[in-house]
């Protein structure tokens, strides 16, 4: 038979014109390899046009019936629009399939490099639900491709620094610019002009009367009286960001400071029955107490904040530059605190350097530089520095709690209550009130068959920076309270704490569990990941590593804690549309934070409709592109999310099923979608989606009820919760010489449901631990008691955990798909946080035991350490 050489010095078949393999074909001159040059070839995105505009114009041409004249034949889908993933049919596929055949019939006189529909697709062409692809997001970042906030510049631009009080409580006596306007190149010194509202700071709590909560105003810029060190009074307006600098140092102002050591409460909140959990502690045989400190941090994300306003006179709308978790919240409170409507304010969010929770609402700097902006009729630039960031980004927990558990005399706990003292900081932003009443308190059964809780918060305010969400959001506050207890309850009866935990863990076939606190809870093996937990930690062998520590001179600590969190709530929004090429775009209300969401969308994409990667494309970021929904938060983007790509998929392939049945001249209810492609049942005729998408746009193959081109919208309302589970175990090791703590070993086994992508889940967990541990042992927001300044105001003084205060992790996946949602999945981001803070602490109270040293509150830092340990000594004589 005669053969051509290819490209590649492959054998090829020779076919004739119709499809006919001829035995004395002779190979045409063009299909030769001996070429005085070698072909160039076209880049893939070019391949990939050109196949598709020649698929389209087939199709054109062909008409409805699938042919261009003599007898009706089957209309056969185009090539793969990847020219690299073609291959020869399939040794069992017939000579004459139509789909092998195809490219011949289009007149291209390229054959046997068809789509044949028995070909295994090449493995990387569908990255599916469940494998570790590597981050689309890294290529950019890691070539210094990224764009941040610092990298976005406008034409004539001014630069802007803020005037921000250096006392924490003072009244304002008068702003002093004239220096200030004589430095050079300075544009304008705003105060009094400024016409900005105050922040929404709306809150959802009601009060404990079941009055809804009213929290005073949150003003952009202070006028009259400062109430946090940090407090905006005026802004410096300046060519360049040194002359703004400049500026706003030269600024005089009259401060007549006031006492700053003073609290106000602002509201009292309850849930459960007082007299019901009074009742059932009376009659406990045993009540375990704990004061419990949850210390104020921030989350010192690696870029600071940001922002670059713009003010377009002509459509009378304004657009503001900005690192957030999603447009749609900062839009929101812009628009109310500028009088403007919705649709008049833009936000885009470019790539965003972490935010934790921190990003995630309105701050007074994006408010004002708006504003300024349109009084001053130029964009205005902003970069906050890492010193005004530790006074102005937002503070997360400060929560004072007394906690008792009450027990039964076989050690079933009978009932928990909590009394609360919760700092809000100088004004109560949004996420603030929720925290520490209904957001936290949910966490109060655990995963533990607990009858009835109780819970008291007294919320104040106080002359510090206000309080907002931090990675957890009240889930790791309240979970690390009930973990304590159990362990401090397991070392008082001289129970193992292993026992008592699964004495009164939730068991599968108990599911779906009510909890006192209303949660439903839908699957999960808590004793199961316990257990094995202990056996990845090698609990047995603790013994034996405690005492070659001993023999040291150095104490070591086992602690080990379960969780189970409500996540994935609100709502999600997806927009879903393929362009004539067939690159499918995805867009997200969420913006990522280094989460990975291309990544994770793209698979689930792939997964839903069978493409390749590189042929979707996901957006974040832009109001005007991404619509109203949620932004990035508790741990709920890929569940309210996903199961709105979910929606938006199914009313894809319902409209492509409606094409495809013209394109391949068959009734709709005989096609079927699966992998990629629609096909006749019963039959060998497909055609792929990406050919279909392409077909949408061309009215031959439309309904006289159908929109050119295919896409869909999806919006998912979460009404229940997500509840990943699991339990992580900490082992520590104490120089009692210096009170140093170090973290030698931790293990953890997760629940997250169906994982999408485990190595991202692992990125997930690794990140939330550390910030756990970083809390549970070092970070510390200190305010002086008596002037009210800020000590810990630098990266010298607030200790963050460093590669070398952490350990390699051992992580085992034990997943049971979540039940609330499409695609199974639970949260992820805020787990690690929730279940490291009380590991941690209680493997630090299992040393100081051994040592019969006192428990410490955290951060359990070297001095509080070494204090406790002398404190021993002390008393032992």
């Amino acid at each position: 038979m005669p053969v051509a050489l290819g490209r590649h010095g492959g054998r090829r078949r020779l076919h004739d014109g119709q499809g006919s393999r001829r035995p004395d074909a002779q190979p045409r001159r063009a299909a030769l390899v001996f070429r005085a040059l070698p072909r160039r070839r076209r880049p893939a995105r070019a391949a990939r046009r050109a196949d598709l505009r020649r698929s389209l114009r087939t199709a054109a041409a062909a008409g409805p019936g699938g042919h261009r004249g003599g007898p009706p034949r089957r209309l056969a889908p185009a090539r793969r629009a990847r020219p690299r993933s073609g291959r020869r049919c399939q040794p069992r596929c017939r000579p004459r399939h139509d789909a092998c055949l195809a490219p011949f019939r289009a007149g291209s006189g390229r054959g046997g490099r068809g789509d044949c529909p028995r070909r295994r697709l090449p493995s990387r062409a569908h990255a599916v639900i469940g494998q570790s692809l590597p981050r689309l997001e890294d290529a950019a970042l890691l070539t210094g491709r990224g764009r941040f906030i610092d990298d976005i510049d406008l034409a004539g631009q001014a630069w802007v620094r803020f005037v921000r009080s250096p006392y924490p409580h003072a009244e304002i006596g008068g702003v002093d610019g004239s220096a200030a306007l004589k430095v050079p190149g300075a544009v304008a010194l705003l105060r009094d002009s400024l016409d900005a509202g105050p922040l929404d700071n709306r809150s959802p709590v009601r009060r404990r009367d079941g009055t809804p909560l009213a929290p005073p105003p949150f003003p952009a810029l202070a006028r009259e009286r400062v109430r946090y060190a940090g407090e905006i009074v005026a802004m410096a307006v300046a060519e360049t960001a040194a002359a703004a600098r400049d500026m706003a140092e030269a600024v005089a102002v009259d401060y007549r400071p006031l006492p700053a050591n003073g609290t106000e409460v602002l509201f009292e909140w309850v849930r459960g029955d007082a007299s019901e959990v009074e009742a059932l502690f009376a009659g406990a045989a045993h009540r375990i107490a704990m004061s419990l400190a949850n210390n104020r941090i921030g989350a010192a994300p690696l870029e600071t904040r940001g922002a670059l306003a713009e003010w377009d006179g002509r459509d009378g709308r304004y657009t503001l530059i900005a690192p957030t978790q999603g447009p749609g919240q900062v839009q929101e409170g812009l628009a109310r605190a500028l009088g403007a409507a919705r649709a008049d304010v833009r936000v885009i969010t470019p790539d965003v350097g972490g935010g934790f929770g921190m990003k995630n609402g309105i701050f007074a700097e994006q408010i004002l530089l708006a504003a300024a902006a349109r009084q001053l009729g130029r964009p205005l630039k902003w970069v906050d520095e890492r010193s005004d960031s530790f006074l102005s980004d937002y503070h997360a927990r400060d929560h004072d709690t007394v906690a008792e558990l009450a027990l039964d005399g076989e050690g079933r706990f009978l009932a928990i209550r909590t009394s609360t003292r919760s700092d809000l900081g100088a004004y109560a932003t949004g996420a603030g009130p929720v925290i520490p009443t209904d957001g936290g308190s949910r966490m109060l059964a655990n995963v533990y068959r607990i009858p009835a809780v109780h819970a008291e918060t007294v919320c104040r305010l106080s002359h510090t920076t206000p309080i907002t969400a931090y990675r957890g959001a009240g889930k790791p506050e309240y979970g690390y309270i009930v973990e304590r207890l159990v362990d401090e309850a397991a070392r008082k009866l001289a129970i193992d704490p292993a026992e008592l935990r699964r004495r009164n863990m939730i068991r599968p076939d108990e599911m779906p569990w009510t909890t006192p606190t209303g949660l439903v809870y839908d699957s999960g093996d808590f004793a199961g990941n316990l257990d094995a937990a202990l056996a990845l930690a090698d609990r047995a062998g603790f013994a034996d590593r405690r005492q070659a520590s001993e023999a040291a001179g150095r104490l070591r600590g086992f602690g080990f804690a379960s969780y189970t969190e409500p996540d994935g709530y609100k709502d999600g929004r997806v927009t879903m549309r393929f362009d004539e090429e067939g690159l499918l775009t995805v867009t997200l209300t969420a913006s990522s934070n280094g989460q990975g969401f291309a990544t994770t969308f793209s698979q689930i994409t792939a997964g839903r409709l069978g493409l390749p990667v590189d042929a979707i494309r996901v957006l974040t970021g832009d109001s005007d592109i991404v619509g109203r929904g949620s932004g990035a938060g508790g741990s709920r983007v890929t569940t309210v999310a996903g199961a709105a790509m979910v929606r938006a998929s199914e009313r894809i392939v319902e409209k492509g099923r409606r094409i495809a049945s013209a394109m391949l001249e068959a009734s709709e209810d005989d096609i079927a979608f699966a992998e990629g492609a629609f096909e006749v049942v019963g039959t060998d005729r497909r055609i792929g989606l990406r050919e279909v998408a392409a077909a949408s746009f061309n009215p031959a193959f439309l309904g006289e009820d159908m929109d050119m081109g295919l896409g869909a919208a999806g919006h998912f309302n979460a009404r229940t919760y997500s509840f990943p589970n699991g339990t992580h175990v900490a082992e520590v090791e104490i120089d009692p010489e210096t009170g140093r703590v170090s973290l030698e070993r931790y293990s953890l086994v997760n629940d997250a449901g169906v994982v999408v992508n485990p190595m991202l889940l692992e990125g997930q967990l690794h990140g939330g631990i550390v910030q756990g541990v970083g809390q549970a042992l070092m970070e510390h927001m200190v305010y002086d008691p008596d002037s009210g300044q800020l000590l810990s105001g630098s990266f010298m003084d607030y200790a963050l955990p460093r590669a070398a205060d952490i350990p390699f992790f051992a992580l085992e996946r034990r997943p049971t798909p979540c039940l609330t949602n499409p695609l199974g999945v639970k949260g992820v981001g805020e787990s690690g946080t929730t279940a490291a803070l009380p590991a941690a602490m209680n493997a630090v109270a299992d040393a100081l035991a051994s040592a019969g040293a006192p428990d410490v509150q955290m951060p359990a830092t070297p001095e509080r350490i070494w204090r406790a340990l002398r404190d021993r000594e002390r008393e032992s004589g």
